[in-house]
């Protein structure tokens, strides 16, 4: 909204300084310290409103050092992150940006699905919350939209040859005409592999001269399975003070760089990697969100005054599969979600081998001592506090590692 009202003062009554709007850094600054003032601010007056209606976790008792004294915590903390994020976006982002648009969706959506399943366990008494079936059928239902979109819309371009552009011509600005046309693809990154660019298209070249016009059957069950699963392994990273929040903080501003350098012809060009038209938009949401995140940090660290609950958990993985997959930086997930992708590896592993043996022994054994796999550490001894931030440190070396893929190849 803001950005509309600038540019108008700017291009219609020519007011000095009101052009500085228009510039994806400075509109990002300005959302992250927004988001960090709301979600730190307003934070604690949503977490007494919460506590006033009883808005508590049940905690079970699973054995845990101090886990039990965690009940009648407030949750839907994910609320704090929802608002935080959201009220940058509408005053701040171009608001007809495809990816914006897009990513407001995608909030929403997975938000609705999480406060519907804390709903159910707090007021409707049922620990399960939302069944399961339920819950898929609502990220396979975000994922046809996002895949739907992405491949359908024809503001969503790219551009993989940025050789001809005059870099030293190019600003945030600028319009091209000596470029390299956009083109409709579903090309998506390799990384760490020269010529990275491979198409889901060409797992079709079997089908005949047509083949890229039936793409999206490849396409859209991609981003249906990235949705599913990297909203499910943030669910179940979230079991302990301050873990998700941290982790995804350094995943999405990952994310935001791979976003701002695809959305740039300048860094593109020198970085070489596939320019995105447009994406770059999506920084100012990126923002948002990382101060959303840091900010709900606050009151989620040990010892927590608040848990994110599914609403939050399922609406930060939608999120961060979203951006991965529109900035083509899908299939480095399982490095940049490295942590996310353990704690989901360290469940399946937990539950494929406990029916395996129970079947073939009759009795079930175990390779961990609890799973997720923050619990098995918490078995072994170590404090929440620890396994956490050595949880961070291998994410931000992971972030690290991922960021590296921009150049090493």
């Amino acid at each position: 909204m803001l950005y509309y009202l600038f540019e108008y003062l700017d291009k219609q009554l020519d007011i000095p300084g009101a052009g500085v709007f228009q510039y994806i850094t400075f509109r990002s600054g300005m959302a992250v310290i927004l988001s960090l003032l709301i979600s730190t601010v307003f934070g604690k007056k949503i977490i007494n409103f919460l506590r006033r209606q009883q808005i508590g976790e049940t905690v079970r008792d699973l054995g845990l050092d101090g886990q039990t004294q965690k009940a009648g915590t407030p949750t839907m903390g994910g609320l704090i992150i929802i608002v935080a994020t959201l009220i940058p976006v509408l005053l701040l982002a171009k608001l007809d940006n495809i990816y914006v648009m897009l990513l407001i969706v995608t909030t929403l959506w997975m938000g609705t699905i999480g406060f519907i399943d804390d709903y159910i366990k707090i007021f409707k008494k049922d620990k399960e919350g939302l069944k399961g079936k339920f819950k898929v059928i609502g990220q396979v239902g975000l994922g046809l939209i996002v895949g739907y979109v992405l491949y359908f819309h024809p503001g969503v371009t790219v551009r993989t040859d940025t050789s001809k552009v005059d870099i030293y011509a190019a600003t945030e600005q600028t319009t091209f005409s000596s470029m390299p046309t956009e083109e409709k693809s579903t090309a998506t990154t390799i990384p760490f592999f020269k010529d990275n660019e491979f198409d889901y298209a060409e797992l079709l070249s079997w089908a005949g001269d047509n083949y890229k016009d039936f793409a999206w059957l490849i396409f859209i069950p991609v981003v249906i399975f990235i949705i599913t699963a990297v909203s499910n392994g943030a669910n179940l990273t979230d079991g302990i003070d301050g873990l998700a929040a941290g982790t995804s903080a350094i995943a999405v501003l990952t994310l935001g760089i791979f976003a701002f350098v695809s959305g740039n012809i300048i860094f593109s060009n020198y970085l070489n990697i596939m320019y995105i038209p447009n994406s770059g938009e999506m920084t100012v949401y990126i923002s948002a969100f990382v101060g959303a995140l840091v900010g709900f940090l606050w009151y989620n660290t040990y010892p927590a005054s608040v848990f994110m609950g599914d609403t939050g958990s399922l609406t930060i993985g939608g999120i961060i599969a979203v951006l991965a997959i529109a900035v083509r930086k899908e299939l480095l997930i399982p490095i940049l979600c490295g942590v996310f992708l353990a704690e989901n590896l360290s469940v399946v592993l937990q539950v494929s081998y406990f029916k395996y043996t129970r079947k073939k022994f009759g009795e079930g054994r175990r390779i961990f001592l609890m799973a997720p796999l923050h619990h098995h550490y918490q078995k072994k001894g170590y404090h929440e506090s620890k396994i956490v931030t050595r949880f961070w440190i291998i994410a931000i070396m992971l972030a690290i590692f991922s960021l590296v893929s921009l150049k090493l190849r």
